[in-house]
């Protein structure tokens, strides 16, 4: 398929000083292409200079096959449309009269509306589900109210790519979401191109069909999110030194508490999770098992400690890796029964509460006995 948007030989910067080159970039029609990494990566700057706010240092950047710098103004704004971070705050307008403003490409020199474009101003607020505040002031808006009218602001230009800068900042979970769906709804339903930044990789992930990751200094993947993510892509990305970044839950996890482990905890199904959690942030060092590999258990459990006794799933628990559990068992002080059922597969996790009973280590079901300074 014929792309609708491309860079070739790309390097973007100040005072033409290059900060990112070789940006090769080829996007086919109603794709969705997110940019990722570190603040400072230049995210930003690769945005604003696709959108002709800066000047390519090299490199050429085409819509269709034609540069966009040979483009007039009109021609561009009709083509491409701009949501950027900087908050506006247009006094007294309302917020149907802030959309219309995405007509400017097609108004005449007075800027007059006619029936058509008033249509579609109705139509982008439709849209972006905000009909209903098409006569409130602009000014009097929430953060996520206001990201949705500048969204339709930029859907009344009629483009066939939006370029969105950070479109979530300042946004609660609610109004993230709405924000993505619209944008993904625009892409599949509409074959609207969008290209944007964002710093939510689990939700980049979910929203687009291609990633561009940037550490600051060089572009260090380009693809799709099956291609180039792993968990330890990201650590590297970010530069995470203490802690962790889970790439199948999306989550960021603080540094595992060091130290030999005083709490053995006898998990599964996602019971010891919340447990886990709040020994890590007690600073308590644990051990935990026996977790099949499968359980969102065991993704937890290795985040936030070193001693994690697991087995291999769909099968029985060998006795070699019920030692193993014993073992580390006998060198804590307490035992925490996260409360998992068990059954065929997993009954020597049972059989570890009996092993610590006879042991006359403490066995709890709560975190009430356990404090800090039972390390």
């Amino acid at each position: 398929m014929e792309s609708i948007f491309s860079t070739q030989g790309l390097a973007v910067g100040y005072n033409r000083n290059i900060l990112l080159q070789g940006i090769n970039i080829r996007l086919e029609r109603g794709k969705i292409l997110t940019l990722i990494g570190p603040n400072g990566a230049g995210k930003s700057t690769i945005l604003k200079t696709i959108t002709r706010q800066l000047e390519p240092i090299s490199g050429v950047v085409t819509i269709s096959g034609k540069p966009v710098s040979m483009m007039p103004g009109k021609e561009f704004a009709k083509r491409t449309a701009v949501v950027l971070t900087e908050r506006i705050a247009p006094e007294l307008m309302t917020c149907a009269e802030v959309v219309a403003m995405g007509r400017y490409p097609y108004t005449d020199m007075f800027g007059r509306l006619s029936d058509h474009d008033k249509s579609v101003v109705v139509s982008a607020l439709e849209q972006v589900h905000a009909l209903d505040l098409a006569e409130r002031e602009f000014t009097a808006l929430s953060d996520g109210q206001r990201q949705r009218i500048m969204l339709a602001r930029a859907i009344c230009q009629e483009p066939e790519i939006i370029v969105l800068d950070e479109p979530t900042a300042w946004l609660d979970i609610r109004y993230k979401i709405e924000l993505l769906d619209i944008l993904r709804t625009m892409a599949r339903k509409k074959g609207t191109t969008i290209i944007m930044s964002l710093h939510e990789i689990d939700l980049a992930m979910k929203v687009s069909d291609d990633l561009l990751c940037l550490d600051g200094e060089k572009i260090t993947a380009y693809g799709t999110p099956e291609e180039i993510l792993s968990s330890k892509a990201i650590e590297s990305l970010y530069a995470i030194r203490n802690g962790s970044y889970n790439l199948l839950f999306g989550s960021v996890e603080l540094p595992k508490p060091a130290g030999v482990p005083t709490v053995f905890v006898v998990a599964g199904n996602g019971k010891g999770t919340p447990f886990f959690r709040t020994l890590q942030k007690l600073g308590i060092p644990f051990a935990a098992g026996i977790l099949m590999e499968n359980d969102v258990d065991c993704q937890t459990a290795e985040m936030l400690s070193d001693h994690v006794i697991k087995s291999p799933c769909f099968e029985p628990i060998t006795p070699d890796i019920i030692e193993k559990a014993k073992e580390a068992l006998a060198g804590c002080r307490y035992v925490l029964d996260a409360g998992t059922p068990a059954g065929t597969l997993n009954k020597a996790n049972r059989d570890l509460l009996q092993y610590a009973d006879r042991k006359h280590i403490p066995v709890i079901r709560d975190l009430k006995g356990v404090h800090a300074d039972e390390e």
